[in-house]
């Protein structure tokens, strides 16, 4: 019996000792000379980064997307989804105002694979990104167009049916 108390005794003095102990916590301080400034960075207001993905269900994830009139946009777009592009490739494409979107998805399924679903050469785009497959990324940059509401679309064939947004510029 006297075994086991002085057994589960030393177990006791461990476990306390290992909790605490006599360890000094170390405090990061943050070195100033009296007499400057502590620098930030500020955010290029001229500037956004916009983050959109679309998945295997034909949908974006945002209907909405809001920048100012002459930003430089960077949009990176992600498929989240697992299919193969050439079962359910994704891209963004921001038109110009009033383009029929029915009659753009039309002509984007005829311009085909070879012109990566965009028709007339991109007559009616204002920017677009290249098509992804499932796991893929890409990105493009652009000036935002003047103050407007403007629709942005997946151009492949099937998809401007639900792949559809507003790309808000004020």
């Amino acid at each position: 019996m006297k075994r086991i108390q002085l057994i589960s005794l030393v177990v006791l003095s461990l476990l306390i000792v290992s909790c605490g102990g006599d360890k000094k916590k170390e405090e990061e301080k943050e070195s100033v000379k009296i007499g400057t400034k502590k620098e930030t960075k500020k955010a290029d207001s001229n500037s956004v980064t916009v983050a959109l993905s679309g998945n295997d269900l034909m949908q974006f994830d945002k209907k909405e997307i809001k920048v100012k009139a002459g930003q430089k946009v960077t949009l990176n777009f992600r498929h989240t989804g697992k299919m193969d592009i050439k079962v359910m490739g994704h891209n963004f494409v921001l038109l110009k105002p009033g383009v029929d979107l029915n009659a753009f998805g039309a002509e984007a399924a005829n311009a085909g694979e070879p012109k990566d679903w965009i028709p007339n050469d991109g007559a009616d785009v204002i920017a677009h990104t290249k098509m992804v497959g499932g796991g893929q990324s890409t990105s493009v940059t652009f000036d935002a167009p003047e103050a407007g509401t403007y629709d942005y679309i997946c151009s492949f064939p099937g998809h401007v049916g639900l792949m559809r947004g507003k790309f808000i510029v004020e």
